[in-house]
């Protein structure tokens, strides 16, 4: 199952970086970004009453969406998370014992590495992706440079990434992209006006499919 998920997760493109407070309105968000295209679905440890969050996401939107948990700092947060659905475990460190509880249940890790001998390691150590973060500090020439040397690693930036040129990222060697602040507009969630984040995620996708498809 694990490498089932992985190929899905790079097949979708882009994992939407759920990361906020007010969970009356989270379910709403999350089938708005849905509904423009972007279905893989990461709900940070950082929202009020994550594990919680993530059971209603996967109970209610089912296949529609690909639902993993962020922020994952230690072994026991990724097997309580994976016991409430999630599919895939994030984190932005990289701790063995992370990668090791994910795939004791036949989860996906996608540790967080920032140099390339922690990029390695964490790809040694069984990464399934390895999330390069933060990714905006060392930008797209970055990935190029790793990946010249090291064709075998499957790698994901968050932070740095827009809406217009996650296809940029892809075409430097990324396998997809982790998007946060750039899809959820807050000042469209505050109004409720679900439609803006719809057209962010369409925008994000048409970005990806430009990518894949020169």
């Amino acid at each position: 199952m694990r490498h089932e998920i992985v190929a899905d997760l790079i097949a979708r493109g882009a994992v939407a970086v759920i990361r906020m407070t007010d969970t009356e309105r989270l379910l709403r968000v999350v089938e708005a970004i849905c509904a423009g295209g972007v279905t893989a679905i990461e709900i940070t440890m950082s929202v009020p009453r994550a594990f919680e969050m993530i059971e209603t996401v996967v109970r209610q939107l089912g296949d529609a969406a690909l639902v993993g948990a962020g922020t994952v700092l230690d072994a026991e947060t990724a097997r309580l998370a994976i016991a409430a659905g999630a599919r895939y475990v994030v984190s932005p460190v990289f701790k063995p014992e992370i990668i090791q509880t994910a795939h004791r249940y036949d989860v996906p890790a996608l540790p967080g590495a920032f140099t390339p001998t922690e990029i390695l390691a964490a790809h040694e150590a069984g990464a399934d992706i390895v999330k390069v973060f933060p990714a905006d500090v060392v930008g797209m020439a970055f990935f190029k440079a790793i990946k010249a040397p090291m064709p075998q690693l499957r790698l994901m930036p968050t932070g740095g990434v827009t809406l217009t040129n996650a296809g940029d990222w892809l075409r430097a060697g990324a396998c997809a992209v982790g998007v946060g602040s750039a899809l959820l507009d807050q000042k469209a969630i505050a109004e409720g006006r679900w439609e803006k984040l719809t057209e962010n995620a369409r925008t994000l996708m048409a970005s990806i499919r430009q990518a894949r498809a020169a």
